[in-house]
């Protein structure tokens, strides 16, 4: 689906192996104690915030010069020796960094820090690192005590020339961009505010609780939270994440996502503007955007919307799927998953009815009846959760309720996340001591 420009208002207020602290740590003195119990003599790292990272069209690739870009993330889990996760991934040459702070935010909204928090952030030691073409970079442990559902505030300054090629283009978080190297400051003069995240795709940190993990939840632009509020945290995983006390959650959303095809729009079309930002197929990224992550023992998985709906709209014909196909994609993902040691949760899809997008047809709406059912009854899932039962409108179950539409037909609006968080369960993230 077509990226939508967000709505600006007021704002409202597997199982991975732990990583092995680095020798390269440097920073300022402690915001907190680091008093995590050791498990099994190793960290129990787990992640407490992730976006995905996708390419930019060549078109509207933006580009940074001795610049600071200030972004702000609403992190689930508590912990502290919190690790950054920078990106390069979509890059074709090195991204050199020149300065990188972590701090908490001051204030309910914006991007001031509470500079008693503020620690500059090194990888390996190095202050200024340089990421290889197509690479992530993690950092080291900074010694800084997050709280559960933090604001935090990651500030990257770019000392050279420098495009954009790896971001999340839909953040609905208002960040800053600010000229020189303005990483450290309480306050910065933002000569630009857009909503997306660049240059960074994940926050892990130690958790302080035995047993302590994470679920990941696996989508498309529902997921990713198009149509809510800006600065709000809205989306359903953000309020899921409310819900639960020893389990971080991970937004593994994109706009445009599908399960079985990477973006390919239609030649001469609108689409070539921003098809680059729907990312690479859940099939292509899953490894990256659910397994890489630290402590990650659930995954949830809603998709199927866009495989429906893109082709013919933003997408060719010829990638037209059927139903057997996409069961058949949803299966690898089982199947990875418990290769993973995750236990993957099965998303019924939302309907679409009446949607502005031109997804909706008879044959899509039978097609979504038809994966839904396997969804349910299938018994391949590890667990269901119907997603489709708590929007759909009793009257016509092909639409969203009216008082959960966005107005597009096919997006939640806060109300719908609300409820779509309210529809898991949370007795399936139990903590387990290992």
């Amino acid at each position: 689906m077509p990226p939508l420009t967000p709505r600006r208002r007021r704002a409202a207020v597997p199982v991975s192996t732990p990583e092995p602290l680095s020798g390269g740590a440097v920073g300022a003195a402690s915001a907190g104690p680091v008093d995590a119990p050791a498990i099994d003599g190793t960290e129990n790292r787990v992640g407490t915030w992730a976006c995905v990272p996708t390419a930019t069209p060549p078109t509207a690739t933006p580009v940074l010069h001795d610049q600071t870009f200030r972004q702000v993330v609403r992190t689930s889990l508590g912990g502290d020796r919190l690790r950054l996760r920078l990106t390069n991934e979509f890059g074709t040459v090195p991204l050199r960094i020149g300065e990188v702070h972590v701090a908490l935010r001051s204030g309910a909204t914006g991007t001031d820090i509470d500079p008693s928090t503020d620690h500059t952030v090194t990888f390996g030691g190095n202050t200024s690192p340089t990421i290889p073409a197509g690479a992530p970079m993690i950092s080291d442990p900074v010694p800084l005590t997050l709280p559960a559902r933090a604001a935090l505030v990651v500030s990257i300054h770019v000392p050279d020339e420098t495009p954009v090629t790896t971001l999340h283009a839909l953040s609905y978080q208002e960040n800053e961009v600010a000229l020189g190297n303005v990483t450290g400051d309480t306050s910065i003069e933002a000569t630009e505010t857009l909503t997306q995240w660049r240059f960074l795709s994940g926050v892990s940190v130690r958790a302080r609780t035995r047993g302590a993990d994470a679920v990941v939840a696996l989508g498309d632009s529902i997921t990713d939270g198009s149509e809510t509020e800006v600065d709000a945290d809205n989306r359903w995983p953000d309020l899921l994440a409310e819900r639960l006390e020893h389990t971080g959650v991970l937004n593994s959303g994109v706009a445009g996502n599908r399960l079985l095809h990477d973006p390919r729009p239609i030649a001469g079309s609108e689409a070539e503007g921003y098809a680059a930002f729907f990312g690479q197929s859940a099939l292509r990224r899953f490894d990256r955007d659910v397994t890489a992550h630290p402590g990650v023992r659930h995954v949830i998985v809603l998709l199927g919307v866009n495989d429906l709906g893109h082709p013919g709209t933003t997408a060719p014909l010829s990638e037209v799927v059927t139903v057997e196909e996409i069961i058949g994609a949803h299966r690898q993902i089982i199947v990875r998953s418990h290769a993973a040691g995750l236990r993957a949760h099965g998303g019924t899809i939302l309907p679409f009815g009446g949607d502005a997008l031109g997804f909706f047809t008879e044959e899509n709406e039978a097609k979504r009846q038809a994966v839904n059912e396997w969804i349910r009854t299938g018994g391949e899932y590890d667990t269901v959760i119907d997603f489709d039962a708590a929007l759909r409108d009793p009257k016509d179950p092909s639409r969203l309720r009216p008082d959960h539409d966005s107005g597009d037909g096919l997006h939640p609006n806060d109300a719908g996340m609300a409820a779509m968080a309210e529809a898991v369960p949370t007795r399936l993230f139990r903590p387990v001591v290992r």
